[in-house]
């Protein structure tokens, strides 16, 4: 082959092996990779366009509350201050109405018990009508296991010290009587501690009282009628009343009682 047979030869072997590696190789099927994301960019990116143009996402409204009536409050049948017949103690003669016994324990009240050395002196007609209710509420054939009995749960004791005192023969058997029994031993504690105490004074108004705690002369007296008046002079000197919780649900009762339903 002369020479330039040769070169012409060498061109064209050159011309099909460029052409070769452009058509053939192991990668010829494959599609051309897609450009991973750099490792600074975020994988799922929002078009701001796309996003604006298909609005907000929707949000499910959240239903009103409603508002429910108020429920009537509900009128008490019971008066959780009543007395509880204890299981010792039994009923004993005549049961008399709840207008009967407001009636008697009013009239007790209105008596004048010192006409002469202490005709001011005057039981208040509210503390006689809740003392009783707290003693009884308003039964007159209660016999209770401590020897009370009636409408002011009236001692043996006390009957006998009220006749003896004012000359009387008070029977604690007769609801009346036994209205009087316990309006009359009120008046009795009044006079003792307000001489005692209070210089002759005989003021049972609340407003006296700095609590239902304090040696006031109401007070002093509505702890009387439950222990007697010793328990009370004795704690005098330590201004501490004897049976606070006594005292404590006849002054509530004072402002708010049961009993005045009837």
């Amino acid at each position: 082959m002369n020479r330039r047979l040769r070169v012409l030869v060498a061109a064209l072997i050159g011309v099909l092996v460029i052409a070769g590696c452009g058509l053939g190789g192991k990668n010829d099927d494959a599609a051309p990779a897609a450009a991973l994301p750099s490792a600074s960019e975020p994988e799922n990116i929002v078009d701001p366009v796309l996003e604006s143009e298909a609005g907000p996402e929707p949000t499910t409204a959240k239903p009103k509350p409603t508002r429910s009536k108020a429920k009537p409050k509900a009128t008490p049948t019971e008066d959780p201050n009543n007395f509880q017949l204890p299981e010792c103690a039994h009923r004993e003669g005549k049961k008399v109405s709840k207008t009967k016994a407001k009636a008697a324990l009013r009239a007790a009240a209105a008596r004048k018990y010192w006409p002469t050395s202490a005709p001011k002196l005057t039981v208040p007609s509210r503390l006689v009508l809740v003392t009783a209710w707290h003693e009884s509420g308003w039964q007159s054939d209660i016999v209770n296991c401590d020897g009370g009995r009636g409408l002011m749960q009236v001692m043996p004791d006390t009957e006998a010290f009220i006749n003896q005192r004012f000359e009387q023969s008070y029977a604690s058997t007769d609801y009346k009587q036994n209205a009087t029994l316990g309006a009359n031993y009120l008046a009795w504690l009044t006079k003792a501690f307000g001489d005692a105490y209070f210089k002759g004074k005989y003021d049972l108004s609340a407003s006296k009282c700095r609590s239902h705690s304090s040696m006031c002369l109401l007070n002093m007296v509505i702890a009387g009628y439950n222990v007697g008046r010793q328990p009370v002079d004795d704690g005098y000197a330590d201004k501490q009343l004897p049976n606070p919780e006594y005292v404590g649900v006849v002054r509530s009762l004072m402002k708010s009682c049961y009993c005045d339903r009837y």
